[in-house]
């Protein structure tokens, strides 16, 4: 069957009641996500990894990557409403959203940011349709070339990275170390157990991260529970005919613009909507009022931020290597469903991918349906008070980290990550890279000593064949060019610091 008739094979198979209904469920939760301040779609997907188990595999996958992209649209509202972005991809969407809202239209601001954020995710699905058939190119890939994809994939650690890379690389080691607990991969020999039988199938994934995304997170966002019940007025919901005619060039740029940076390794959503910000008001006859309310400067970045939302999940189901820290969860909710994305997954179980991929066309068509008419519903739910939105969060937690096989060693599995991950956050280190070599340390392990055990010890093999040399490479490059882009920009800001002491030495001395 060719690349078209799987895919309406998929939307005949997504149409049917259960699938939409988890598709709807999944879209609410995510706008949900999307208005509680630092709680974002990692924590969210991390929490409800143990629903998946009643699910089965195919309508767990597409509430959980409904929740990835629904949060996309949340994050909007109190970008606008609160001036607090609820994920970081929405910080610029508060520069010029918050003005809008102040001057009483909030509505038209939410309103264009829906409609260039379903613009831009069926962008981004159009390629995903476009790039699946290239995954078959990697059916060739043997243990060689799998442990040099793994290598790509944990180049990310530096795209990951935050402020310092050696935090980053401290939380990567930290991650292949939790990833080594348990019976080893080829032998079966317990190894980093200490004699506890619980740890014999190793430290369970979905704790892991629910502690480090969800209980942290709550942790977090107790220092933004203030800001709760400030929401200004929506308004008049419905744009001016000028709003649209303004928003279309930035919508038309902002789609492309996030559809590429989302298949970069380690792109984070903050730069690509800074990023599609920067070129609106470069391009625009209007610069003056960027910073008070330009409509542009919403469209723009909420577009591209969307469009890289689903380009980042291109990786993930064609090669198998997640691009950040929600798709490296939405691996673990592959992999314990009994899938394995990546080009197996296309022909081993085509009706499954591209039944995912069909959920995500009718999954933002829900989202464009429910956006506007659901915003005073949040508005309203922004008032109720933090603490029992906490305890009813972190109830959930716990009887999800229970209810993963009964055991109440996995709750203190939760609690004593979700601690490490406060702290975690307090010292500055990343918990991305963490997550991501937890899901990436083993698949890396066992293809390094399966191609060594076929290579009788010769490392050789790694650059013998051209595609494991290929990937190896590219892998260092895209590290050489994130430190050397790291460098450059704290130059740059430095320079920027020193001219503006400069000029206020300047300015003090004429007064």
């Amino acid at each position: 069957m060719d690349t078209f008739g799987q895919l309406m094979a998929g939307f005949s198979a997504v149409l049917s009641w259960e699938n939409l209904l988890l598709a709807f469920i999944g879209c609410v939760l995510g706008m949900l996500v999307g208005i509680l301040p630092g709680f974002g779609p990692a924590a969210a997907v991390a929490i409800l990894l143990p629903v998946t188990f009643a699910l089965g595999p195919v309508p767990a996958i597409i509430m959980l990557a409904a929740i990835l992209y629904g949060a996309s649209y949340g994050g909007t509202i109190t970008a606008v409403l609160l001036n607090v972005p609820g994920e970081t991809s929405s910080v610029a969407t508060t520069i010029d959203g918050y003005q809008m809202a102040k001057r009483g239209r909030a509505g038209a601001a939410l309103t264009i940011a829906a409609i260039g954020s379903f613009v831009g995710c069926i962008v981004g699905l159009i390629g995903f349709v476009v790039a699946a058939p290239l995954s078959r190119f990697a059916l060739a890939f043997g243990p060689t070339e799998f442990f040099a994809l793994t290598i790509l994939g944990l180049s990310l650690v530096i795209g990951l990275a935050g402020k310092s890379i050696v935090k980053a690389l401290i939380s990567a080691l930290f991650g292949l170390a939790i990833g080594m607990v348990g019976l080893d991969p080829l032998t079966g020999v317990p190894r980093f157990t200490f004699d506890q039988a619980p740890l014999l199938d190793g430290i369970n994934f979905i704790a892991v991260v629910m502690g480090l995304f969800g209980v942290s997170e709550l942790l977090a966002t107790v220092d933004h529970s203030s800001k709760f019940g400030r929401a200004l007025p929506v308004g008049k919901i419905w744009p001016t005919r000028t709003d649209f005619r303004r928003s279309v060039g930035p919508i038309l740029r902002g789609a492309p613009l996030g559809f590429f940076f989302g298949l970069l390794p380690g792109s984070p959503g903050a730069a690509t909507s800074f990023a599609s910000y920067a070129i609106e008001k470069a391009v625009s006859k209007r610069k003056s009022e960027f910073g008070k309310g330009a409509i542009e400067g919403v469209a723009g970045p909420e577009t591209a931020n969307n469009s890289l939302a689903i380009a980042g999940m291109i990786p993930l189901f064609t090669l198998g290597v997640p691009t950040s820290a929600t798709t490296a969860i939405l691996m673990g909710a592959f992999i314990v469903n009994g899938l394995l994305p990546g080009p197996l997954l296309f022909q081993n179980n085509p009706d499954i991918a591209w039944t995912i991929i069909a959920s995500m066309f009718v999954g933002n068509v829900i989202l464009l349906i429910l956006n506007i008419p659901l915003v005073r519903v949040w508005v309203a739910f922004l008032k109720t008070p933090f603490p029992v939105l906490f305890a009813v969060v972190f109830g959930f937690m716990i009887l999800g980290a229970y209810t993963l096989d009964g055991s109440v060693f996995n709750i203190g599995v939760l609690l004593i990550f979700g601690v490490l991950g406060y702290l975690m956050r307090k010292i500055d280190i990343p918990l991305a890279p963490m997550a991501l070599t937890i899901v990436l340390g083993d698949l890396m392990e066992s293809n390094l000593r399966r191609a060594l055990a076929i290579s009788r010890g010769d490392a050789a093999v790694f650059i013998e064949s051209p595609i494991s040399l290929t990937l190896l490479i590219i892998a260092a490059v895209a590290i050489v060019a994130s430190i050397v882009g790291r460098q450059l920009g704290q130059r740059a800001a430095a320079r920027k610091l020193l001219a503006e002491r400069a000029d206020t030495a300047v300015a003090e001395e004429k007064a």
